[in-house]
């Protein structure tokens, strides 16, 4: 019996997939057995249909028949054509973009979500030869663009610690998910049906508990072909004649403007006299403008361009904006034109971008159809291309056909476990790794960390005076240990002593012994006195010197590990004699090194003749070169000033001139 009745189940999904269904003609065996998901979290199946963050794309399937799919996104597709519409859907870019950030794609609902509170309408990606316009000198904005514009605001609104930032525009749509979802016990538990939010008045939207009693009294009869009387003039039907509920469709933009006025009462019709009756959609009215306002290779309307650089003069500018304003005026008049039927729809569907497109559908202007707070507009909760007939038809047919959501619930639950450990995971990673914050520093400790970096600057650009006096202004012990103490520069060089012992600071040592009366016998942590780490002469006579000055009892020169002092003129006398002696070193080095040099080098005779292949260099060193005419004149003009040298070179130029009438007149 069980298994007679998921046959049943499955073989009644197969022919809602094979055949969609219109949301108001739906089955009386499916209408009647339809329960809501209730997005609060009591429905069955919440986990899968109300959480949209932990849907899985890859684990779901639409029941459509065919092959066709997008792995990416994680749907089907009836057509090859449905297929290549998807891949120029602003869907299927979002998901190509959270790839490249590392982020998982999200499903059809979610994109839609993510897109409800942009504030212009929806307008997916047209064909390659339409550019919509914009309000700048750049291509139009789509929808994905809006997306990841706002995204990458929001994002950089909280990465400068402001938090959550209300927008600046007011917020259009609830934010609910823009698909109610149902369940029939007549279909598979995993299996789902889903109606558009937008094909509901607000007032229907805001007793959505009740929403099935809507949706039953939504249902219409088909009714067939029958002859409506229409207005001569402007072909549409007389509004006081068509009492059937009907909708406005309208897209423009680029130069395209598509408006259609649908029935929502199927049409009963026969493709053959014989054959079976099938149902169809009823098109009261329809009709299509193109002109040429797009500026094809930068993109942009003419307008926006004029109102960003000023106008431009050429005759493709006054061609665009020509158009433009017949473009307008051809909109306006059929819109009154339509405003009976207008008046009478049920919903107005529009999707105009670019503030041009705006104000051409909602003015001001005298006579004005449409407005922009009539409650009944919406936008189209899914992606668009260029305006046209088939267009509309198509956003029509999506818009009353139902969805059909085939869910994996256990793939989804072992995903949903997989992704809970993953966060655990993560979460324990960036707990061992978190770094204890440092304790807040009292003020003497601050204090005493300036006091360091000052002391430090002073010593390493040798300011004896500075330093000295950095100690008394600031009472400042000169065995003033650096902070903090635990530092590994520190551990070697404690104090100033030491620090300036380490540099070989001659002038220093001596002026904090002397002078600002540091104790030479403070040990660093290895237990060593600032003289130990002196490494040059120098630097130990400073502290000899500074025992001798300052006498024995100044200081334990013992534990201070000083030898025995030394007076100054000693230390200096034996400085001069290291000197001499180095001196005298390094010119017997020279010596040597010169005659080396003499012995290994080239032999030259001094008065022998020199030929070619002496060299030039070598016979100018020997005084055998004469010099060039060009080193002859620059010779003599080294030293002139500019007045000089043109005088020089006139002189030149005249005697040159008087050589050859000279030659001339003797070779005559």
């Amino acid at each position: 019996m069980t298994s007679a009745l998921q046959q049943a189940m499955e073989q009644r999904k197969e022919e809602v997939a094979r055949r969609p269904l219109y949301v108001y003609d739906l089955p009386q065996d499916i209408l009647s057995t339809l329960t809501q998901q209730d997005d609060t979290g009591q429905g069955p199946q919440n986990n899968v249909l109300s959480s949209t963050d932990e849907v899985v794309p890859e684990s779901r399937t639409e029941s459509a028949a065919g092959a066709k799919s997008c792995s990416l996104c994680g749907v089907a597709f009836h057509t090859v054509e449905d297929q290549r519409s998807h891949i120029r859907s602003d869907l299927h870019g979002y998901n190509l973009k959270q790839r490249i950030r590392g982020a998982k794609p999200v499903t059809e609902g979610e994109f839609e979500k993510l897109v409800g509170d942009l504030d212009e309408s929806l307008s997916g990606s047209d064909s390659s030869e339409s550019d919509d316009e914009d309000d700048g000198d750049a291509r139009k904005e789509t929808t994905l663009s809006a997306l990841l514009k706002k995204q990458a605001h929001i994002s950089s609104n909280s990465n400068d610690g402001e938090g959550a930032v209300a927008p600046t525009k007011r917020k259009r749509g609830s934010g609910k998910p823009p698909i109610i979802w149902f369940a029939s016990t007549t279909l598979p538990s995993n299996t789902y049906l889903g109606v558009y939010r937008a094909i509901f008045t607000n007032a229907e939207q805001e007793s959505e508990p009740t929403i099935l009693d809507i949706v039953r009294k939504k249902q219409l009869a088909p009714k067939p072909a029958i002859k409506t009387p229409i207005n001569q003039i402007t072909g549409v039907p007389l509004p006081e004649a068509y009492k059937e509920p009907h909708i406005f469709l309208c897209m423009i933009g680029g130069g395209h403007f598509a408006a259609m006025i649908v029935s929502l009462t199927p049409k009963q019709t026969k493709s053959i006299p014989t054959g079976p009756i099938s149902k169809e959609a009823t098109v009261l009215a329809h009709k299509t403008f193109h002109r040429y306002t797009t500026r094809r290779k930068q993109g942009g309307a003419q307008s926006a361009n004029d109102n960003a650089k000023g106008a431009a003069h050429s005759a493709g500018a006054d061609l665009r904006r020509y158009n433009e304003q017949a473009l307008t005026e051809e909109v306006r008049a059929l819109l009154r034109d339509w405003k009976g039927m207008i008046d009478t729809s049920e919903l107005l569907f529009f999707r105009a971008t670019g503030n041009t497109n705006r104000r051409t559908l909602f003015g001001p202007y005298d006579g004005q159809v449409l407005r922009q707070n009539d409650p009944r507009i919406r936008g189209f909760p899914f992606s668009t291309r260029r305006a046209t007939q088939n267009e509309l038809m198509r956003a029509f047919v999506e818009l009353t056909r139902v969805k059909v959501l085939e869910v994996d619930e256990a793939a989804i639950a072992a995903e949903k476990l997989a992704a809970e450990e993953a966060a655990k995971q993560e979460s324990a990673k960036a707990a061992k790794k978190a770094t204890p914050t440092a304790p807040k520093l009292s003020e003497e400790e601050e204090t005493a960390l300036l006091h360091t970096s000052q002391l430090q600057a002073l010593i390493r650009r040798s300011k004896v005076p500075a330093l000295v006096s950095y100690f008394k202004s600031n009472d400042i012990s000169p065995d003033f240990a650096f902070q903090p103490p635990d530092a590994q520069q520190h551990f070697h060089a404690p104090t100033s002593l030491h620090l300036a012992a380490s540099q070989n600071s001659a002038p220093l040592v001596t002026g904090l012994l002397s002078k600002a009366g540091a104790n030479p016998a403070v040990l660093n942590g290895d237990g060593k006195a600032p003289f130990d780490l002196a490494g040059e002469r120098a630097t130990r006579d400073a502290f000899r010197v500074a025992r001798s000055e300052l006498g024995e009892a100044k200081w334990d020169w013992e534990a201070a590990h000083v030898p025995v002092a030394i007076s100054r003129a000693e230390a200096d006398e034996r400085d001069a004699r290291e000197k001499k002696e180095e001196a005298k070193i390094e010119e017997e080095r020279r010596k040597a090194e010169t005659a080396r040099l003499k012995e290994e080098g080239p032999k030259v005779v001094e008065n022998g003749p020199l030929g070619k292949a002496a060299g030039r260099g070598r016979m100018m060193a020997l005084g055998h070169v004469a010099k060039t005419a060009q080193e002859k004149r620059e010779e003599e003009a080294r030293g002139m000033t500019p007045e000089m040298r043109m005088r020089l070179d006139r002189e030149r130029r005249a005697r040159a001139a008087e050589e050859r009438m000279k030659r001339m007149q003797s070779g005559s």
